[in-house]
């Protein structure tokens, strides 16, 4: 509920369009029912750990892999390369 309220805060305040961004969806309880009620365009989460049905199908809760950036540091180590150099 905290997001949510916050996002809510945000309109009340003169946003127009509020967003929010995790590296991992950790959504428990109602938190897609009241996402999707919210005033959140869109959460936006990165698929390092499963979602529920729930929130898989929420239209609201968008999923970013990062199969491409666990590969190119993978390969990286096993090239010996810097693994930071993939941050700048």
């Amino acid at each position: 509920g905290t997001l949510c309220k916050a996002a809510g805060e945000l309109e009340n305040h003169g946003a127009r369009n509020v967003y929010a961004f995790a590296s991992h969806g950790i959504f428990s309880g109602p938190a897609s029912k009241r996402i999707k009620e919210s005033v959140l365009q869109e959460v936006c989460v990165t698929n390092t750990i499963p979602l529920s049905e729930d929130c898989a199908n929420n239209e609201k809760i968008k999923t970013l892999s990062v199969a491409k950036l666990i590969a190119g540091a993978i390969r990286r180590i096993h090239e010996k390369k810097s693994v930071s150099a993939l941050f700048s």
